[in-house]
């Protein structure tokens, strides 16, 4: 059998992906699908925590809404309950040097969040 004097270097300039350079490949595609996945993981978990902040401001808010509403801000009783499973809330009304007859409400909601114990305090001033 005889070879032609050309096909010998057209064997040479063919070129592909060596073992090696696909391993390499696979191996900075998998570090940069894991970098993805603990963005992924990060956020669900700020998600959660903003949803709760959000649900203790709202049990908060409800509160300070419900008292605006009593006819004379000197009945309010200072006072606590548990809104929702995790969640406390507190209420204290105190005069207020701002104006003859006014009343300083505040409200905290407690909760556990990510193992520590946080707070939101809403303050108003009642006439």
């Amino acid at each position: 059998m005889r070879r032609t004097p050309g096909a010998e270097n057209l064997l040479k300039q063919q070129t592909g992906l060596t073992l090696v350079e696909t391993l390499i490949a696979l191996a900075i595609f998998s570090i940069g699908i894991l970098g993805v996945a603990q963005l992924q993981l990060w956020n669900i978990k700020n998600n959660t925590t903003g949803n709760i902040t959000t649900q203790a401001t709202m049990l908060a808010q409800e509160k300070v809404e419900e008292l605006k509403n009593v006819a004379d801000p000197g009945d309010i009783v200072d006072g606590n309950d548990a809104p929702a499973p995790n969640f406390t809330r507190e209420w204290e009304a105190t005069p207020s040097g701002a104006c003859a007859g006014c009343e300083q409400l505040e409200v905290r909601v407690t909760y556990t969040g990510r193992g520590q114990s946080r707070e939101i305090n809403l303050t108003t001033i009642l006439r």
